[in-house]
């Protein structure tokens, strides 16, 4: 199968680039770099299934690129992911979260693609439910620009496949985290509070500790996206979490034992636009595609202390000689899923 992924330099998209290609399948990667790295893509980029252009999903020409790929299935993780970023400069964010899934959608339904599989923010579109963990049928209510524009995309999603048939499924991702993490994005506190905690620098936590989120690991992500592929879960979106909350300051915690240092993180007043909790119920997943998070938080989070281990101080490929890295992909591109 042939396979188009946006972001493809990115966290997510470069993870699961080399699933595909593991699997035997074509990729057609794009990624416009202001987020993601190409570093990311050393593997991919050595195999002959794979091709990959510096692009910018929101730029017309995108529709000229589709057709003559002419891929199968599209997965879009492309997208500004920083919810900070979002409510400081939202027409920004608005253009790529936004205008860069339509011109997708509409490349993707001139070139007669199959479907598209969606990046959403199972951490952001809900808002702050009333009930946890949230099910995909719970109201809409995001608390940001970012929640906010990956709800409209959704909407034209489904508009698309109304008036297009054009297949679809929205993954609704909870908190990503694992090697190549970005600690801009919406789990950035993982790769944040592991290089800090490595680097012997000071931590800080915004709020009292109390916030939760669901934090689910990147190799179980790309499993829902490639079991998305298919027919299965079409037209409908999906929520990819653990369903369990873990507190900011019980996740300072278990990094700091697994990097071996003291647990003393300083406090900081909360911010704007952040929710005090989420976590997602994942019947719905479990039931359409049969999937189920494999990995647990402690052994993945090990797994990611390894990697920044690696990143970590002037032998890092990101760092410069003062410094340690700050950014090692996105969920996505132009960016971010």
């Amino acid at each position: 199968m042939r396979v188009l992924v946006t972001g493809v330099a990115g966290f997510i998209g470069s993870h699961l680039t080399d699933r595909l290609l593991a699997e035997g399948h074509e990729v057609v990667g794009l990624d416009d770099l202001s987020a993601g790295a190409l570093v990311n893509l050393t593997e991919a980029r050595r195999a002959k299934e794979f091709r990959f252009s510096r692009f910018d999903v929101a730029d017309p020409a995108l529709s000229d690129l589709v057709a003559h790929e002419r891929p199968e299935v599209v997965c879009h993780l492309a997208a500004q992911m920083d919810v900070r970023k979002s409510v400081a400069d939202p027409t920004y964010d608005a253009r790529v979260n936004v205008l860069g899934t339509v011109n997708v959608l509409e490349a993707s339904r001139r070139a007669g693609v199959r479907k598209v599989v969606f990046a959403s923010s199972g951490g952001t579109i809900y808002g702050q439910p009333a009930k946890l963990p949230v099910g995909e049928r719970a109201g809409l209510m995001p608390c940001s620009p970012y929640g906010a524009a990956k709800a409209a995309a959704e909407t034209y999603l489904a508009t698309y496949g109304r008036l297009y048939g054009l297949d679809w499924t929205s993954l609704a991702l909870g908190n990503v985290y694992g090697p190549r993490q970005d600690p801009h994005g919406e789990a950035g506190v993982v790769a944040i509070f592991a290089r800090a905690l490595l680097a012997g620098r000071p931590t800080l936590v915004f709020g009292d500790g109390t916030a939760e989120r669901d934090y689910v690991y990147v190799d179980d992500v790309v499993d829902a996206f490639v079991r998305a592929l298919g027919e299965a879960g079409r037209c409908r979106r999906l929520n990819v979490g653990t369903g369990v909350g873990t507190t900011v300051r019980g996740l300072h915690t278990l990094l700091a034992e697994a990097v071996g240092t003291p647990d003393t993180p300083e406090f900081r007043p909360a911010r704007r636009g952040e929710l005090q909790a989420i976590t997602l119920e994942n019947g719905g997943i479990r039931r359409a595609l049969g999937w189920e998070p494999f990995t647990s938080l402690s052994d993945g989070l090990r797994s990611t202390v390894d990697w920044v281990r690696g990143t970590v101080g002037p032998v890092g490929p990101f760092a410069d000689s003062k410094k340690p890295p700050t950014r090692m992909g996105g969920g996505s591109s132009n960016q971010r899923v």
